[in-house]
């Protein structure tokens, strides 16, 4: 390609691509070209090689704004009698809609009028090259009249012509690599994170992922699919496709959907792609999904069209409607009637005219068209230095108009359109990304609104980025209820989820939790153990707190502890009293009295100590019960002991020459009970000193109670008392043994053995049964051993005496008491 200095002109050439990322084929790389020469006498030096390319439409005027309208076809062949794309067109007229209203205005570029050329590439790879190639040879053809207008080419220019991207792909954000591309449509990456932000909304964390199988859809869905990630969504299936891929690939894709099991797919797939799969989806019988898309083809009326409905999209503001006006050639009612319009309404019947030409559904696209215009006519505005008039002596060298020196106006813009949105570009050139929510509801009569229901502002906190307006949201097969789109439900409070084998994070199983464990809230990843003092309910949602248990007066085992330790301190009582009326008689008098009655004090206070045991543990009545209990008992033996030696040495004093009373008489009875009870005090007293017993809880018996309890403190002191208690009834037992066979009618020592048989054999019992008692248990195992051995006590050594001395009174004489018995056999 050759060059030819043209005569003193500049040219501004802008390629009318798609701003919305329509995957045309074609190079979205938007360069500000600029090509500048001056009016010069020496011959040309470049001639033009190759026919020139004509403009399908034009308007001169002082400066031109040239655009080179671009298209993708179905299929590598087009027909120009028959490939038109409405669409395209639309966008060419939103610039030209543009270029008249800045023309016609008095603010911007005053006294200055923009012209455009707009060529046809006819969606061809090749020929976008050629045409782009062909606007720099085209002042070859140019004469050095001075009333030439000024021509700035705005321009396609590839510079990596193996390379070619969407205008909305995310890699022309590197500066690095497109230093000079501006766009007033947000990067792909903003509505990739929109698309999973809006998933996540409603809860799909089961998706499936179509994609056109290029630059647009498969950036775009990375992008998707690395957010979605992120926030916890699942993709079931990723599929690509394009258009002019086999039958059979297309086929596969649709029976990939057919077989999963997600109700909602992401698809982030060009308008022309979207066609060809919806045509092909057409013989399937597919129901009841839920699309989500890229506004690639989301808001495009030709796939409503192939649905069998008509789009529409209210004109809600002036800019809509004065464009409208524009397009159709009509006006809007007013309070006075202009006659040189046809009124409209912006409803007009277009039933016979279905075509993308006739539909508004694209207004907030063709926006973006609309304020790229205005962008460049800024930057002319400042570089001419425009105020109330414009200078339209400004020298056009190339320090003024270079590619470089516009760029840096553009990227400076900072304006409002008459709507109030703002206009600028960060320092990537992009735009503030905002985006509506588009939702489909189809009316009665086969008309299907395009319902903005939310938007997508990026420049938010991430928390506030998606409004949406959830009740106004109509679902598929015209639900309104939130479809359901996940691998596994939600795990209820009281269950985890345990991921399942081999497949994605959103599927898995719940498992209840563990008793003692609860989770109180959807989807829990863990179990949390509940407090010592609590305990999980039924439902494993919530921990409750434990029952604390211990025994008390008012359960029924309680009761009967109870109900038998005053029994038996009645009974010792009415025994005392026997015993006191009676107590001149020689049965009373023969064995000891003063020990007799001591014996039964002792047996009394054995009988309440037991009531100690009985209710909520505190610190004095833990260390109240065990050292209560083994005094008395050491006090109840010491008696028992002191009665047998008696009796032992009664009779071994009637031995010739025998002196033994005189060695343990009265004085020396007592000296040995208090001797043997004085042991057992200090054997206490080092116990409270050192680790006394105190209130406890134990957790550990009953999963769902507390077993308030009196904890030993040091076992040594405990095993130490009961020690010294089995100590003294195993010296009773041998004494009265020995004596079991003494000549008397009433030899006390016989009955003593059998009581200490009893009394050892309880308290044999005890230990195994005390250790394995779980927890109030034990203590009422403790209680039913001090009350069984003292009822034996109580019932071997006095009720036959209270049987004598009340039934039979004739045996209670001193002839009787010291008359031979019977032979004895034990």
């Amino acid at each position: 390609m050759v060059y030819e200095t043209p005569p003193s002109d500049l040219v501004i050439s802008e390629n009318m691509r798609s701003m919305q990322g329509w995957p045309e084929l074609g190079c979205a790389l938007w360069q500000l070209v600029v090509l500048v020469s001056f009016s010069q006498t020496e011959e040309p030096t470049c001639v033009q090689i190759g026919d020139p390319e004509i403009a399908q439409l034009s308007q001169d005027g002082d400066i031109v704004l040239e655009d080179m309208y671009t298209q993708k076809p179905l299929a590598l062949q087009f027909n120009l009698k028959s490939s038109l794309n409405f669409r395209e067109f639309q966008f060419a007229q939103t610039m030209l809609f543009a270029i008249e209203e800045i023309n016609n205005s008095t603010d911007l570029l005053p006294g200055v009028s923009l012209g455009y050329n707009i060529y046809d590439t006819c969606g061809s790879i090749p020929k976008t090259i050629k045409v782009a190639l062909a606007l720099n040879n085209e002042n070859g053809n140019t004469s050095s009249n001075s009333d030439t207008p000024l021509k700035v080419e705005h321009t396609f220019v590839c510079l990596q012509f193996i390379s070619f991207h969407f205008a909305t792909c995310a890699c022309l954000s590197d500066k690095t690599k497109y230093p000079s591309f501006l766009r007033t449509i947000p990067s792909d990456y903003y509505q990739s994170r929109a698309l999973a932000q809006l998933v996540k909304h409603f809860g799909w964390t089961w998706v499936g992922a179509v994609r056109t199988n290029d630059d647009y859809g498969n950036n775009g869905m990375a992008t998707f699919t690395e957010t979605a990630e992120q926030l916890g969504v699942c993709l079931e299936y990723s599929v690509s496709f394009f258009r002019t891929d086999p039958i059979e690939k297309i086929q596969k894709v649709i029976e990939t959907i057919q077989a999963s099991t997600s109700k909602v797919i992401v698809a982030f797939v060009s308008h022309l792609d979207m066609d060809v799969l919806i045509h092909e989806m057409s013989n399937y019988n597919l129901t009841g999904y839920q699309w989500v898309g890229s506004e690639s083809w989301i808001s495009d009326s030709q796939i409503a069209f192939i649905l069998d409905v008509r789009p529409l999209r209210s004109l809600n503001n002036d800019l809509y409607k004065e464009f409208w006006e524009t397009l159709f050639s009509c006006k809007f009612k007013q309070e006075k009637s202009d006659e040189n319009y046809r009124e409209c309404t912006g409803q007009e019947d277009l039933t016979g005219v279905e075509n993308s030409f006739t539909d508004m559904s694209l207004m907030p696209i063709f926006n973006n068209v609309y304020k790229g215009v205005y962008a460049v006519a800024h930057a002319l505005h400042e570089i001419l230095g425009c105020d109330e008039t414009c200078n339209k002596n400004v020298q056009l060298d190339p320090l003024t108009v270079s590619m470089y020196n516009i760029l840096q106006h553009i990227q400076k813009i900072h304006f409002k359109t008459k709507e109030g949105e703002e206009v600028f570009f960060n320092e990537n050139g992009d735009p503030a990304a905002k985006y509506e929510v588009i939702n489909w509801q189809p009316r009665e009569n086969g008309i299907v609104d395009f319902i903005t229901v939310g938007v997508y502002d990026a420049s938010l906190p991430f928390d506030e980025q998606l409004k949406l307006h959830n009740r106004s949201i109509l679902w598929s097969q015209g639900s309104k209820q939130v479809p359901v789109s996940v691998c596994s439900e939600k795990c209820p409070p009281g269950t985890r989820k345990v991921l399942q084998k081999g497949k994605p994070v959103c599927c898995h199983d719940c498992i209840g939790c563990a008793e003692g464990e609860m989770s109180n809230i959807t989807d829990a990843v863990t179990c949390v153990r509940c407090p010592p003092e609590s305990w999980s309910n039924e439902r494993r949602d919530a921990c409750v707190k434990k029952e604390a248990v211990f025994l008390s007066y008012n359960e029924i085992m309680g009761i009967l502890l109870t109900t038998a330790a005053l029994f038996g301190t009645c009974v010792t009582a009415i025994v005392t009293i026997i015993f006191y009326r009676n107590r001149t008689t020689p049965l009373v008098r023969a064995n000891n009295s003063e020990l007799s009655f001591l014996l039964l004090f002792s047996l009394t206070l054995c009988f309440l100590c037991s009531l100690t045991f009985i209710g909520q543990p505190s610190k004095w009545s833990c260390m109240l019960r065990h050292t209560a209990f083994g005094i008395t008992f050491v006090l109840c033996l010491s008696c028992v002991l002191g009665k047998t030696m008696v009796v032992l040495m009664a009779f071994k004093a009637t031995l010739p020459g025998s002196s033994m009373m005189k060695w343990f008489g009265a004085t020396q009875q007592r000296l040995s009970v208090l001797g043997f009870t004085i042991v057992q005090v200090i054997i206490c007293i080092l116990w409270l000193s050192i680790s006394p017993p105190f209130p406890s809880k134990n957790f550990e018996e009953f999963k769902e109670k507390i077993i308030l309890e009196c904890a030993l403190g040091s076992a040594l002191g405990f095993w130490s008392v009961l020690g010294y208690i089995g100590l003294l009834a195993v010296l009773c037992f041998i004494f009265a043994f020995l004596a079991r066979k003494l000549p008397d009618n009433f030899n006390e020592a016989k009955f003593i053995t059998f009581s200490m048989l009893i009394f050892c054999a309880v308290w044999i019992t005890f230990i195994p049964a005390y250790v394995s008692s779980p927890g109030n248990f034990s203590v009422a195992v403790e209680i039913f051993a001090i009350l069984a051995s003292t009822f034996g006590l109580l019932i071997c050594i006095f009720i036959p005496k209270c049987y004598i001395m009340l039934l039979k009174p004739e045996k209670n004489t001193k002839k009787h008491m010291m008359g031979k018995g019977p032979p004895k056999t034990f």
